[in-house]
């Protein structure tokens, strides 16, 4: 990326221009300093104790190369479906049943794939895959993607900041309480388990605060039971925060064999019926909000009732 110095920052040190005013991470100046093309003033490599001056030329080199680093990604035999892409982000609608990175038995089978199937066919090499959301496998949206290290400390400090917003939809089995309204439930992990986790009181052991803000967006009668859409948007990111809130209101998320009802599992779709619809962040190079939404997964529609097609 190309910076031209502006005159308010005239005799400045180089070190405290990248950290006071590009906002680079103490981690990604380290990486800078060890290339040796890392940082380039007016074309020339410097270190960071060189003086700015108006109208010098700063190139500082964290996109990423056919050379970098990015683990054993192989690519898919699929792409990815894109929403949004620039320099910066990549921001794409993962399928319900794709993984979000590989693990213990999908190497090669998840959205980190894909991206590297897109990548080798438009860039000729494998880039490095920084998720700043991440979904279950089994829930399907939007996922927002770093596409440099500088992109993936911004929007990682704006999450931490609670400067992204995500929103959901999500078909329950049941009715809620009230048609909108803020769940406080703490989480921790679950006894003996890596995976399953459990609502808790705020002082039990591991606990974590978790809230979520929910709007009723339809209720209807399928057979024998009560559904509602919802929207919700979790304040706090714990793992399967909205599976749990909404089954610890008795309401669980259709098809969630999890933590739902017994009969979920015979509702289609097969997996739970949560959707990751939209997100709102800051750029991480304009700094402008943004918000990009993906559309509601045609599995999940096909539980809505015809007025809420």
């Amino acid at each position: 990326m190309r910076y031209i110095i502006e005159a308010c920052h005239d005799g400045m040190l180089l070190r405290n221009y990248l950290l006071g005013v590009a906002n680079v991470s103490r981690r990604l100046l380290t990486r800078l300093k060890n290339d040796p093309n890392g940082i380039l003033l007016n074309g020339q490599a410097v270190t960071v104790r060189a003086q700015l001056h108006t109208g010098d030329a700063l190139h500082l080199a964290w996109e990423d190369s056919s050379v970098t680093p990015r683990g054993n990604i192989v690519p898919s035999d699929v792409l990815p479906d894109i929403v949004y892409e620039d320099a910066d982000i990549l921001v794409c609608n993962k399928p319900a049943g794709m993984p979000t990175h590989p693990s213990h038995g999908h190497f090669d089978d998840t959205l980190a794939n894909a991206v590297a199937r897109y990548d080798l066919n438009t860039k000729g090499h494998i880039g490095v895959f920084r998720p700043v959301n991440r979904l279950d496998r089994d829930t399907s949206g939007i996922v927002l993607i770093a596409r440099h290290q500088l992109a993936a400390a911004r929007l990682s400090a704006a999450m931490k900041n609670g400067h992204i917003q995500k929103s959901y939809f999500a078909v329950l089995e049941g009715t809620l309480p009230l048609p909108a309204g803020m769940i406080d439930a703490p989480i921790r992990r679950a006894e003996a388990s890596i995976i399953t986790r459990e609502v808790c009181l705020p002082d039990a052991d591991g606990a974590h605060a978790a809230l979520t803000q929910y709007q009723v967006i339809a209720t209807w009668r399928a057979g024998l039971h009560d559904r509602t859409l919802v929207k919700a948007e979790p304040m706090t990111g714990r793992t399967h925060q909205l599976r749990l809130h909404f089954a610890h209101l008795g309401a669980p998320i259709a098809g969630d064999t999890l933590y739902g009802l017994s009969h979920a599992e015979l509702l289609p779709p097969a997996r739970q019926a949560l959707h990751a619809a939209s997100l709102t962040f800051p750029h991480p190079t304009t700094g402008k909000p943004m918000t990009l939404s993906a559309p509601l997964s045609e599995d999940i529609r096909s539980l809505l009732p015809s007025h809420c097609q």
